[in-house]
């Protein structure tokens, strides 16, 4: 190994950057959830909210496992292109979702409110910036391959 590549093996780039703001996020907003709805109405819709935004236990949960992935995830720039896929891919059918059941509170298992869908909608948008900013890792030399 270079030196080269030893002087940049600690730094993070962007995504992975990203994708460990994002993780954390989630996981604190995961944990403080259940100060707010402690572990009743499991999957129901509540007029429980946290800063705003619609929670329950599976939301809580939901929000747990997305923020330990991104950080577990934001490790490689492979990875945390991955948690990018994760976000686009798990974000945009909720949003859909959310735009349909926050007007039924009898079919909205995880307490969804317009807060969570413009939430959800920045997740979808930050999940595809992490998949599509340029690493510095991937310009350097010219001719390397990009890490996806």
């Amino acid at each position: 190994m270079s030196m080269r590549n030893q002087a940049g093996r600690g730094k993070r780039t962007v995504p992975q950057l990203l994708a460990a703001v994002i993780g954390a996020l989630y996981l604190l907003a995961g944990i403080a959830g259940f100060f707010v709805t402690g572990f009743d109405d499991f999957a129901r819709h509540t007029h429980e909210t946290l800063l705003g935004f619609g929670v329950n236990p599976l939301h809580n949960i939901v929000h747990i496992l997305i923020g330990a992935l991104g950080l577990a995830m934001a490790k490689s720039l492979r990875l945390a292109r991955g948690f990018g896929w994760v976000l686009v891919i798990a974000y945009t059918p909720t949003l859909l979702y959310g735009l349909w059941a926050a007007s039924r509170p009898d079919r909205d298992f995880l307490n969804i409110n317009v807060a969570d869908n413009w939430l959800h909608f920045l997740s979808v948008l930050a999940g595809l910036a992490i998949i599509v900013i340029p690493s510095r890792r991937e310009t350097r030399g010219g001719a390397g391959t990009p890490e996806f």
